[in-house]
């Protein structure tokens, strides 16, 4: 009998987000449908794009680096600033303004998530190599209940990159599913240093491939006119 190999990391991450993308696939459809395209809306998403001036110049910079293993990351169609409270390492409330000047890839996971747990490694190794005072992977994890759990999973799978962003309240995901970009989990925002939203995925990604890291240092590339 031949021998059984195990599937690459990367490969195994490409079989789940194929899985996830026919449910999303689904679920997108319906909420476009189900839409309003009212004068209201057109005119939020006028005042929000006002709010992010040069990001649609960062969106069309950025749109053909996401391809490959970060080629389901969708480009924002309306940049617009993206309001999220979580709790930080130190347990108390944060946002997405108390990293101003960061670009930030914004990650939610549980522990009862699978795809979330194959990539968990990933993006604590995109941190490792990336990560400084202009960019961070914030995972905020979503698990209800206390912190013994999510916090036994980062230390049995060496996780010690990421700073360890908490949500217990789902607040977090129902934000990003208001906002049309989080219809489960893993889900994942690319924003730039002013919090503003470059582009979405849901789905898990190999974070640590060749083609995500060309992705972060092109968002890292200070957009003309900034």
């Amino acid at each position: 009998m031949p021998d059984q190999k195990k599937s690459p990391p990367a490969v195994k991450l490409f079989a789940l987000a194929a899985l996830f993308g026919v449910i999303v696939g689904a679920a997108a459809v319906y909420v476009k449908e189900t839409g309003s395209g009212n004068a209201d809306t057109a005119e939020t998403a006028q005042t929000a794009s006002a709010s992010c001036p040069l990001t649609s110049a960062k969106v069309a910079a950025l749109t053909p680096f996401m391809k490959g293993q970060v080629a389901a990351m969708s480009p924002a169609s309306t940049p617009r600033p993206i309001a999220l409270d979580f709790n930080g390492p130190d347990g108390k409330p944060t946002n997405v303004p108390a990293f101003a000047g960061k670009t930030l890839l914004v990650n939610l996971w549980a522990t009862w998530c699978v795809p979330c747990r194959e990539e968990m490694p990933a993006l604590n190794a995109l941190q490792k190599s990336l990560g400084s005072d202009k960019f961070e992977v914030v995972a905020i994890n979503i698990d209800v209940g206390d912190d013994e759990k999510p916090k036994a999973f980062l230390d049995e799978t060496a996780v010690h990159e990421l700073g360890y962003y908490r949500d217990a309240s789902m607040g977090v995901f129902n934000a990003m599913k208001k906002e049309g970009l989080a219809f489960g989990l893993p889900a994942t925002l690319l924003l730039d240093d002013k919090g503003c939203l470059i582009g979405s995925m849901n789905g898990p990604a190999a974070w640590d491939s060749d083609d995500a890291k060309a992705l972060i240092s092109a968002a890292l590339t200070p957009a003309a006119g900034s």
